[in-house]
Order: structure tokens, then C-alpha cells, then sequence
């Protein structure tokens, strides 16, 4: 409870109108009585706190202590076929942590704290609606043999939004009422209340893994990458579906040698069980050069590894945004040596999706 203290500890809440008119949004405000409430017109506009891309102190002052609640409006399933089949509503947005590549500040302000929605209810009903009108899973794809799989947690971490409602607790019971599909989610923190949640292997959790010296530089209020690996068979003996995502690679002088070392401890950790079931998405990095700018004003150290114009070429996001990647003649090559190293390391574990 002292490490949950030490990445959340709300004290000022800023929430919609309708919040209160929703039996979770009562949950949330009841438990934190303490807390100041800030009434807004939209959880999307806040001027006092979005837009600040100043001082890393106040962005973790303001993840640590800030929430923001709000009513989700669109509730529709985005098509995906990478990492799951489809995209659900989030019931989320932002982060206590602050991982110096993360793209999700960039929308609504780099000291983005987490934004619930309240409305799950609603949530949870649509993708339970949508999932019924599948039927059956066709046929066994690179997402999963037999079920629909719907990603819960593109915006935010789940494991993180579990300390602050049961929101988590609820979807994890949805899909285990849902015979043909599952939840998936990744995460970065090791939140073992969500051990108790009975998800009878209808909830896959992913686990970002990284170098531990590389993830102490840039993974910023995360959870250890021993924590975290140490944590894969916990969480398979509690009936998730455990996986792991290699997310995101950085190239630097001695990368090679630093993955091997870290296949090489999970090797050691995990169980024959945990590997036998064991699947990974590789996700290379991809930066950008509006955070490329803020970060040097705070950990330009971290930006040594992330900005590398030398083997990087811009690309256009969908978004408008400017963002970098690994030169693409040469990011095949590397991505087919990160696959030979962990084949030979693990051969076990399968590649579910590379990037």
C-alpha cells in the first residue's frame, strides 16, 4: 500500500457535471472525501492544468495528486488485428507514471494525470453487445486461437486504474461471462489486488519488459522490471493469460547484450508453465520530435537514447504529429536480429506481433 501511496496520493479532483448522476463516479468521489472537487465543463479542456510542458516536478506533483473524472462519449469498437482484434472504449486516459516516450500526454497536456470515466456500465455493454454480434472466432490468427480479444487499456494503465475503483474488477468479470472473447491489457506496474479478480483465463495481461539500466532511465515511476517479471507466474496461477511485451526496443551501442541478459532472467524466473503459454508483441521505438523538445528541458539524458537522427527518418503520424523511426532498410535488419536473439534465448516464446 506504500508503493500505491507513493504513485497515487489524490488530493484535488477535477470532474463533469454529470459525474456525481453515475454510481461510479459517487464511488470515486466517496473515497476521497479529503480531496477538492473542481467542477469543468469537459474532462478535454482543463487550462489550468493541460498544456503544461514545464518542469518534470509539476508533472509528477500533478499525476500524483490530481485526478479527473469524466463521462466517455464515443462508446464505438475500433478495428485493430495487431495486438487485439478490436480496440474497446477506454475507460481511462493518462497515467500516474511518466515513461519519457509516452504518446499519450502529447493530446492533452505532458503532465496528463489519469482520467476516469464513469459511465462503465455503459462501456461494458458495448462490448458485450459488439462481441455477441461476432459470433464465433473464424479461425486461429496471430491475436489468439479461438477468441475475440479487445484491448482495454490503449490509453492509460489498467493496473494503476485498479488502486483508484474497481472499474478493472468489473471489466475483468465482464469477459468472463463473455464465452467468446477477452480482455487484454499492458502494463507497467505490478498491481497484485488484481490477483483476486477470478478472471478464469478470459483476461490476458501483457507485461512491458525492457533492459532494467535502459528502463531506469526512461521508464519513469514504473515498477521494476525484476518486479515485473517476477510477477508473470503470480498472475498466471491467478488465471490470467500472461504475456509479455518487449516495448519499446531502443538501438544503442551494447542493445544486443542487454536483451540477452534480460531473456536470459526471465528464462531463469519464470516457470515451465508460464513458458509453455509464454507469447510476445516486439515494439520498436518510435519518438517524437515535439517531446524530444520538452524532454531535453528535463532528462536530456533520457533523450541520448531516444533522439538518434543518425539511424532515425521521420515519419508523419496520423495525428499530424512529427514523429521518428528506425530508418526502414535498416529497422528490418535489426528486428530480424532481436527475433534470432530471442529465439535462441527463448525459443519457447512465440512472436505474436512485431512492430
Amino acid at each position: 500500500m506504500n508503493a500505491q501511496r507513493d504513485l497515487i496520493d489524490i488530493s484535488r479532483i477535477f470532474h463533469e457535471p454529470a459525474v456525481v448522476d453515475y454510481p461510479r463516479g459517487r464511488e470515486i468521489l466517496a473515497r476521497f472525501p479529503e480531496a477538492e472537487r473542481i467542477v469543468v465543463p469537459s474532462h478535454w479542456n482543463i487550462p489550468s492544468l493541460h498544456g503544461n510542458a514545464g518542469s518534470v516536478e509539476d508533472w509528477v506533483r500533478i499525476k500524483r495528486s490530481t485526478l479527473v473524472l469524466g463521462v466517455k462519449k464515443g462508446l464505438a469498437m475500433r478495428p485493430n488485428g495487431r495486438s487485439a482484434h478490436f480496440i474497446a472504449p477506454s475507460t481511462s486516459n493518462g497515467c500516474a507514471m511518466a515513461c519519457v516516450y509516452c504518446y499519450v500526454p502529447r493530446r492533452k497536456g505532458f503532465a496528463n494525470p489519469i482520467s476516469l470515466f464513469v459511465n462503465t456500465e455503459a462501456i461494458g455493454e458495448a462490448i458485450r453487445r459488439h462481441a455477441v454480434k461476432q459470433g464465433p472466432l473464424p479461425q486461429p490468427d496471430q491475436v489468439d486461437p479461438s477468441l475475440w480479444v479487445y484491448d482495454l487499456g490503449e490509453n492509460g494503465d489498467l493496473s494503476v486504474d485498479a488502486m483508484l475503483c474497481d472499474t478493472v474488477r468489473d471489466l475483468v468479470a465482464l469477459f468472463r461471462d463473455i464465452p467468446n472473447a477477452k480482455g487484454s491489457f499492458a502494463t507497467k506496474a505490478v498491481n497484485r489486488d488484481l490477483l483476486d479478480y477470478d478472471p478464469q483465463g478470459k483476461t490476458r495481461i501483457r507485461f512491458s519488459l525492457m533492459p532494467t539500466r535502459i528502463a531506469r532511465v526512461v521508464d519513469v515511476r514504473t515498477a521494476p522490471i525484476p518486479e515485473r517479471i517476477a510477477a508473470i507466474d503470480d498472475f498466471l496461477r491467478a488465471g490470467y493469460e500472461v504475456h509479455v511485451n518487449f516495448s519499446p526496443v531502443i538501438l544503442y551501442e551494447g542493445w544486443e547484450k542487454d536483451w540477452q541478459a534480460l531473456f536470459d532472467e526471465i528464462d531463469g524466473t519464470i516457470s515451465d508453465a508460464a513458458k509453455a503459454q509464454l507469447k510476445a508483441e516486439i515494439i520498436m521505438l518510435t519518438h517524437n520530435a515535439g517531446l524530444h523538445e520538452v524532454n531535453l528541458g528535463w532528462h536530456p539524458k533520457a533523450e541520448e537514447l531516444l533522439w538518434r537522427p543518425d539511424i532515425q527518418e521521420g515519419k508523419r503520424s496520423e495525428g499530424g504529429g512529427d514523429n521518428l523511426r528506425y530508418r526502414s532498410g535498416w529497422k528490418g535488419r535489426w528486428l530480424a536480429r532481436f527475433k534470432a536473439l530471442l529465439a535462441e534465448r527463448m525459443p519457447y516464446c512465440q512472436v505474436r506481433y512485431a512492430f
